[in-house]
């Protein structure tokens, strides 16, 4: 299941530098599956001690964690959605990603000169909104031109529900309120998936901030904080220059330097965390001697859809999941203790899949 977050922002904030670490940690590798990748594409691993811990206990000819691609979108200036600097380019890019990080810088920095000539992190925010916003807009008008008048001429139920949506949210974006904020219904969102709607992707505020902030929230970061409330957003603060340093370490070194800064996590690891939870995304697992895997599934998938996700023989044969939870797992220290204790249990075709269930799907073909 192969699903990408953009990452955007204004010249000089930080964005390139964050993109350089991703792409420092990509894990291509003889395990991977895809022979070749786009040079603004890079895929992390999920960070999962659940993994490592059955890495620890099956010991397997090989271990393949969870995934997750970020894709550098080109700088945004103000005038995007007019064609200004690589405007149409920006906004077909990030038309394709599934959610949107939006890198703001939060420092000062005599040395980096700032587009706009200082630094504000709402007004660098919304100039990114407002070329988002105009973009749908021409969109959406020209759809509403093009089926409006023949739509209720012809009284086309569908096509005025349609059209009714799209002025909504027209209304809705004139008043800078994007749709992923208006709590659509599932029908409305399927109505409106065709246009793939910038201003309707879910969206992630990352705090660029100095090696010296990195502890604390500094005056630029608590207002980015406000207004991402505001916008029901997350903010998730990393120093771009300490994620570039960090890619260049080994693991040892890097909980070293993590333990100097005072910090137990990277601000890349929490952002890929970030991110999987804003797509509705968990994983399931399966392991053995011969491999360990961690499977990406959108939550509430059921059982034969996360056993298609492995491989279609397995959905179209589906008979039943052989499931024990990696809690009981580690509470037990084995599966014998699992079964014996009566916690691994058959699902059919019904169950939906829950994060941390380690799978075995029998089928028939």
């Amino acid at each position: 299941m192969s699903l990408t977050a953009g990452i955007v922002g204004l010249p000089n904030v930080g964005k390139s530098t964050l993109f350089n670490a991703i792409t420092k940690q990509n894990i291509l590798a003889a395990n991977y599956p895809f022979a070749t990748i786009e040079p603004n594409v890079g895929i992390v691993t999920v960070p999962d001690e659940r993994v490592d811990f059955l890495e620890n206990m099956y010991k397997p000819k090989k271990t393949i964690p969870a995934t997750f691609e970020f894709t550098d979108i080109a700088g945004l200036v103000a005038g995007a959605s007019k064609g200004e600097g690589l405007g149409n380019k920006f906004l077909s890019h990030i038309r394709e990603v599934d959610a949107i990080c939006e890198v703001v810088r939060c420092f000062e920095n005599g040395n980096i000169t700032h587009v706009s000539g200082n630094i504000d992190p709402i007004r660098d925010v919304e100039i990114i909104d407002v070329e988002l916003e105009l973009a749908d807009l021409e969109v959406i008008e020209n759809r509403i031109s093009r089926m409006g008048k023949k739509a209720r001429l012809a009284n086309d139920k569908e096509a005025i529900k349609e059209l009714e949506l799209l002025e909504k949210v027209k209304e809705n974006l004139e008043k800078n309120i994007p749709p992923r904020n208006l709590n659509l219904s599932d029908e409305e969102k399927k109505i409106l998936k065709p246009f793939n709607l910038l201003t309707l992707k879910p969206i992630i505020y990352v705090a660029n901030v100095s090696e010296e902030n990195i502890n604390e929230d500094n005056d630029y970061v608590k207002t980015l904080k406000e207004y991402a409330k505001k916008e029901k957003a997350e903010v998730v603060k990393i120093s771009a220059k300490i994620e570039e340093e960090l890619a260049e370490l080994t693991d040892e070194e890097k909980k070293e330097f993590l333990e100097d800064l005072g910090i137990n996590e990277s601000g890349l690891d929490k952002l890929i965390k970030s991110s999987y939870k804003l797509l509705g995304l968990s994983t399931f697992l399966t392991a053995g001697q011969d491999e360990v895997k961690a499977w990406t599934y959108r939550q509430g998938m059921t059982a034969p859809e996360c056993a298609g996700i492995i491989h279609t023989d397995f959905q179209k044969g589906f008979i039943k999941a052989e499931i024990m939870s990696f809690n009981d797992l580690k509470e037990q220290g084995s599966e014998l203790k699992v079964k014996e204790s009566g916690k691994l249990r058959l699902e059919g075709k019904d169950y939906i899949m829950q994060d941390g269930d380690i799978c075995h799907f029998r089928f028939n073909v």
